[in-house]
């Protein structure tokens, strides 16, 4: 499976920014990433999701706030988190599956891609707003 390190969480202040990375081990231009967080207590929750197509998708919570962005030259993926709230307070993880053509390309599109739909899953990064 392809490996995912993500970078950039930290502590900030409400109303602040931050802007994640996620460097992928390989080529993922067949690839649907994603980012998806974790509160101590909580169930993971998908925040947004980007196919290889350039199409994205975003949870309810962050729209407007967030953007999902790529760079495939570089393999890599980034969230810019603006207007930062206590409850976007949580670990940060970067995901990755194959879409190709096909279904899973359509999901991730429609952001309806679920955490188990994800064949990888990066370390995750702390993301703290106060």
């Amino acid at each position: 499976h392809v490996q995912l390190v993500e970078s950039g969480g930290g502590s900030v202040q409400a109303g602040g920014s931050l802007t994640l990375s996620c460097v992928a081990s390989e080529y993922t231009r067949d690839y649907c990433m994603g980012w998806s967080r974790q509160a101590p207590g909580k169930e993971r929750e998908g925040v947004a999701s980007i196919n290889s197509d350039g199409w994205t998708a975003y949870g309810d919570s962050v729209k407007g706030r967030f953007t999902i962005s790529q760079d495939t030259g570089k393999d890599t993926i980034y969230l810019q988190m603006n207007s930062l709230r206590p409850d976007d307070t949580g670990t940060y993880f970067c995901a990755a599956v194959r879409s190709g053509g096909g279904t899973v390309a359509t999901d991730c599109r429609a952001g309806q891609l679920s955490a188990s739909d994800f064949a990888a899953w990066g370390q995750g990064t702390q993301v703290t707003v106060s």
